[in-house]
């Protein structure tokens, strides 16, 4: 099985069922705060390399989803400043296994990446469940 670091935000709902998913595969998870990790332009792009701009974004962060900040209008460097600025508009979970990255979990691409048991795929364990204002929706001054 994978050893898998996997950035998070402490608290997210749907991080800690996508950690359960991992481990009940038999991976072993490296976790990490997303929020506090120091990243830089470089190290981000690891992960967001290939990937269209608007994809590289938490849709359920408040400016996101109060339309402060619209992820079509921006250039690769201005979103880069943004998440560097305030991780929590980085899409979660990012996660890496030896060379390869990813971001996102869904289920289904997961699973043939890196293999899960016992999946439905019907649960969206991407988007927050919980209603802004709560832990899903909070910025890193707020943690």
């Amino acid at each position: 099985m994978a050893h898998v670091i996997f950035y998070e935000k402490p608290g997210c709902i749907n991080n800690s069922k996508q950690k359960k998913l991992l481990m009940d595969a038999g991976h072993q998870l490296e976790c990490r705060n997303l929020l506090t990790e120091k990243w830089s332009k470089e190290a981000l792009m690891e992960f967001l390399d290939g990937m269209s701009v608007t994809m590289w974004f938490n849709s359920s962060a408040p400016e996101i989803k109060s339309g402060k900040i619209d992820p079509s209008k921006l250039t690769e460097d201005s979103a880069l400043e943004l998440m560097i600025k305030n991780p929590i508009l980085i899409r979660r979970p990012l996660m890496r296994v030896e060379d390869e990255c990813w971001v996102g979990f869904e289920t289904k691409l997961v699973d043939q990446w890196i293999g899960l048991s016992n999946i439905s795929g019907k649960e969206d364990l991407e988007n927050c469940p919980r209603q802004s204002g709560h832990s899903c929706n909070t910025s890193v001054a707020e943690q």
